[in-house]
């Protein structure tokens, strides 16, 4: 029994060795393979390396001190403990003693493995410290380069803390030990608890605790100056740090310092109670000298002088946080701006360009009508959320819709979802997709008959695919067939095994008529039989041991995600959450801004990213776009180009991995052209620009002149509106300039207050403009405009048919500076035909197009609504500025020629019936609203009821028309 016992723990303790260590040895080696085969195994061997380092280091000295602790305690043991009648450690003592090599090495091995495990997380802090440089600024308090306070302050107190766990754990196993084996009792006098050797090690222990608490307390002094506990006032440290907390800080360590002395005095005096009143000192001091003090001052100096008081720290912070985001005066101008148009647009050279392009696509509605019209097979999807570029067409630069028409493996039905076809027939995409986003095919003019819209409102698409390979495109792609991408990526399929041998015939879904053989560099190659045993391990997959289908030509593709991919070669980048697709010199690549974040700059006001990696810290104070990256859409390959060389982070990043990171200088033209102004970025410097576009100190502690992101008009469920890309007129040349913009509003009001816009273009790309309005100006912002729009009769009643049978979508609410002063706001409305199947295949159209304008003569504001987007400025403009407008049709390289003007005739006479009816039918819209509000059952059904019988009213008084 005692050998089947012994042998079925044998076996135990193998197969829990065998899943703790066999699948990270797997990955470990799959993802070294993949690391040689993107050219990035610096970056996994460095990573590697450090983690290692750091598991050994911190789990011997925490191991170690544990085992120290224990050691001396048993060492120094009364040789004759007491061994009372009835001890009730006696039994666990002789199993101790009987199993002592288990206990005195399991024990320190499991809190050093635990404590390497976790210390190994933290290589980014080290290899900071060890590559750090200056940032060539000061920090205004103590006179430290700022560099002290990113690179090395960090890494100073991550070893502190593990020596604070080192000595708390060995004082622990060392009570734990003195108290079993007799050196500490209980239940005797006082100065009979503690042996003599027992009392030296725990006030050594104490001691050495209390010498770290004295360098915390010097070390807290730095981190005052990014301290957050003034947020959301200001960052930093305030009148009451610098002058109660910082020597308050000083005084306790000094007071530390004597308290550890004192414990260590024990060790001649052989008496506790020195150090004992020592570290009540250190504790009533920490209270009235480090709590209660700061306090004073701040209830009685600063809190009724608040203003005078933090004047100073808040002008620091100013200066940090501008620093830190890039929202300086070197990068960002800001111009007055009246809110009212003082020139016709069409007598302004740069609105004329603006007009032009106006875009009515919305890249966020319009993916599903892009897979409907082009997604060729039933595997075949495009992104959730299609993206903008430009691209220069008969030497006119345009802004496009673009898509990658992507394999989706979530859309393989039947034998599609073999293993053998989701992992080595279906394995790429087909093409890129792109569209003019300034006009459509043709207008809808009866958007409520469904047969005379059927084939209106759509995009006019080019595109570049296999199909097309060969052809004249428009945008030339030498390679479309896309093997990488955000669709691949985000699918449950892990992998996909391409390649053959030559002679061998192909076997890869290219078209109804040919198959494809891949041919890229990208990719690990699996044709021996040990990498296919660790990659059948890693995806629990024998087929890949089994299949026929691989051979020694065969590769494996996986972390198909382009920003997973560049995330793999450079987790010390944060990476936008969009990334977008371009073509540069024929190839497809997907371009994907990475950002170097810290949270350690001083003064330096607290972000937080959209989507934070698990890296690095979900708060932020320095942010850098400071590379950007591409993903061949084809072969996967990864580079990183060097966009900001004055980033001393990634400087330091560089210097840690070397050779990762190209130069500016070989960045390709043909990819610059495509770079764009990162939305990420503009979304945390305009939550920053919000408040920090405020110079003087005493007004930015009022909060007065602070501006606020505003709703997304759009979606209610979104708090903020998101930043958009515009094609507009240059102020100066008139020509298109690609720009990501966004308005701002009054602080906790709706009223516009700012216009901020970020530059695309080679040409002084970052340029940020900042067009202030005046503070007593009542411009509309989004959501007024919104409400105005929507609530104007024709809307009104248009939408109220529409929703019998459709569903409505806003598209992007842009607001675009014309006129020399004014607004002008435009919205692309879309209609989708309601389906009662779970899968329609409905599909968004543009319907109508919604303009909103401040009247230069009134101060009123016009709204227009129209099919077209000529027609409803002018009603708004008038003078025929819609002529400028580019009118619908032609195809995707070449604009209809101008639509001609409608019908002359006399002016359709009022019908007083028709009116009434539409206000009524007004009225019965916010009654239901109301009702819904409510949640009162019986008045929503009365609601119901009037707007039912006003709705019935107008189509009687319009006569259905």
């Amino acid at each position: 029994m005692r050998t089947r016992t012994r042998s079925a723990i044998v076996v135990a303790v193998a197969l829990v060795v065998l899943l703790a260590f066999v699948p990270p040895m797997v990955r470990a080696y799959t993802d070294w393979l993949w690391f040689g085969e993107v050219g990035y195994r610096g970056v996994w061997t460095r990573v590697f390396i450090t983690r290692w380092v750091l598991f050994f280091v911190i789990g011997a000295l925490v191991g170690g001190a544990v085992f120290l602790g224990m050691r001396v305690a048993f060492r120094a043991r009364p040789l004759f403990p007491s061994a009372r009648s009835g001890d009730p450690l006696e039994p666990y003592r002789r199993v101790v003693l009987q199993r002592g090599r288990l206990f005195g090495v399991g024990i320190p091995v499991m809190f050093g493995l635990l404590a390497g495990l976790i210390a190994q997380g933290n290589w980014a802090t080290v290899q900071l410290f060890l590559h750090g440089g200056a940032f060539d600024s000061v920090d205004p308090e103590f006179g430290l380069d700022v560099g002290f306070f990113v690179f090395d302050l960090p890494f100073y107190r991550w070893v502190l803390s593990w020596l604070f766990v080192a000595v708390f754990f060995a004082g622990i196993a060392n009570v734990a030990t003195n108290y079993l084996f007799g050196g500490i009792t209980v239940g005797g006098k006082m100065r009979n608890v503690f042996s003599s050797s027992a009392l030296i090690q725990i006030a050594v222990l104490a001691g050495m605790f209390v010498l770290l608490k004295a360098l915390a307390y010097w070390l807290d002094r730095y981190a005052l100056v990014s301290s957050g506990h003034r947020e959301p006032a200001f960052t930093g440290a305030g009148y009451t740090d610098i002058n109660a907390v910082l020597p308050a800080k000083f005084i306790l360590c000094a007071i530390a310092l004597l308290c550890a002395v004192a414990c260590f005095a024990v060790i001649r005096l052989r008496d506790l109670r020195i150090p004992l009143l020592s570290l009540g000192l250190l504790f009533l001091s920490s209270i009235l000298v480090g709590g209660i003090w700061p306090l004073v001052v701040e209830q009685l100096s600063v809190r009724p002088n608040a203003a005078v008081r933090e004047a100073p720290y808040i002008e620091r912070g100013i200066e940090a946080t501008r620093q830190a985001y890039r929202v300086g005066d070197e990068t960002v101008e800001y111009v007055p701006y009246g809110g009212i148009g003082t020139t016709p647009p069409e007598d302004t050279p740069a609105d004329v360009t603006t007009i032009a392009n106006i875009r009515l696509l919305d890249p966020d509605v319009l993916s599903r009508t892009f897979t409907q019209q082009q997604q060729l097979k039933n595997f075949y999807e495009f992104p959730e959320n299609l993206d903008l570029d430009r691209y220069r067409i008969d030497g006119e630069l345009r802004d496009f819709v673009v898509g990658v028409r992507e394999l989706s493996p979530e859309r393989l039905t039947g034998n599609q979802t073999h293993w053998v076809n989701q992992h080595t027939v279906y394995t790429h995409g087909n093409g890129f997709v792109a569209a003019p986003a300034n006009r459509v095919n043709a207008a809808v003019r009866d958007a409520t008959d469904g047969a005379s819209s059927s084939d209106s409102g759509y995009p006019l698409y080019t595109v570049s695919d296999i199909a097309t390979h060969g052809t004249e495109q428009l945008i030339p792609v030498e390679q479309p067939r896309v093997y990488f991408g955000e669709v691949l990526g985000q699918s449950g399929q892990e992998y996909v095994i391409v390649g053959a041998a030559p002679g061998e015939a192909p076997r890869e879904y290219d078209t109804d008529t040919s198959s494809f053989t891949y041919d890229g560099e990208g990719g690990v190659s699996i044709g021996n039989w040990f990498d296919r045993l660790a990659f059948s391990a890693r995806y629990g997959e024998r087929n890949i041991i089994f299949s026929s289908e691989i051979g020694s030509a065969s590769k494996i593709l996986f972390h198909r995600d382009p920003a997973e991919r560049v995330n793999m070669v450079a987790p010390w980048l944060e990476t936008d959450t969009n990334p977008y697709p371009a073509v540069v010199n024929g190839r497809i690549v997907w371009i994907v801004d990475g950002y170097t974040t810290v949270d350690g700059y001083p003064y330096s006001q607290r972000s937080t990213l959209p989507e934070p990696d698990a890296l690095r810290s979900q708060e932020i104070n320095y942010m850098r776009n400071s590379v950007k990256a591409t993903v061949d859409a084809y072969d996967g390959t990864v580079t990183l180009y060097q966009v900001d060389s004055t980033d001393p982070v990634l400087q330091t990043w560089m210097r840690v991995f070397p050779g990762t990171v190209r130069p500016e200088s070989d960045v390709p033209d043909g990819l610059r052209a495509h770079f764009r102004y990162p939305e990420d970025l503009f979304r945390v410097q305009r939550e920053i620009l919000a408040r920090y576009h405020v110079d003087d100190p005493l007004e930015f502690f009022t909060t007065n002149a602070f501006w606020s992101v505003p709703s997304d008009p759009t979606v209610d469920t979104n708090p903020n509106q998101p930043p958009y890309y515009v094609l507009v007129g240059d102020e100066e040349t008139a020509q298109p300039s690609f720009r990501l913009a966004g308005a701002m509003v009054g602080f906790h009001r709706e009223f516009l207050s700012a216009y901020i816009s970020a530059r695309s273009d080679p040409e002084g790309y970052g340029k940020i403009t900042v067009l202030e309005l005046p503070t007593d100006s009542l411009t509309q912002g989004p959501q007024q405009t919104q409400n105005s729009m929507i609530s104007d009769t024709r809307v009104a009643s248009e939408r109220t048919l529409l929703e019998r049978s459709n569903r409505i979508h806003y598209g992007n609410l842009l607001t675009l500076p014309i006129a020399d002063g004014g607004l002008l706001y435009v919205e692309p409305l879309y209609t989708e035909r309601m389906s009662a199947a779970t899968d329609g295949s409905t599909f968004p159209q543009l319907a109508r197009v919604l303009v909103s304008y401040r009247d230069p003569q009134t101060g009123g504001v016009l709204v227009g609504y129209a099919p077209t987007l000529a027609e409803a400025l002018d009603q708004v403009l008038g003078g025929g500025a819609g002529s400028a407008a580019t009118p619908p049709g032609g195809d995707a390289a070449t604009p209809a020629e101008e639509a001609p003007p409608p019908a002359e005739g006399p002016a359709p006479a009022v019908n007083p019936d028709a009116a009434a009816a539409a206000q009524d039918l007004q009225v019965a819209l916010e009654e239901l609203r109301a009702a819904q509000r409510e949640g009162d059952f019986r008045t929503l059904g009365a609601a119901l009821d009037r707007l039912q019988g006003a709705v019935d009213a107008y189509v009687a008084a319009t006569g259905g028309q």
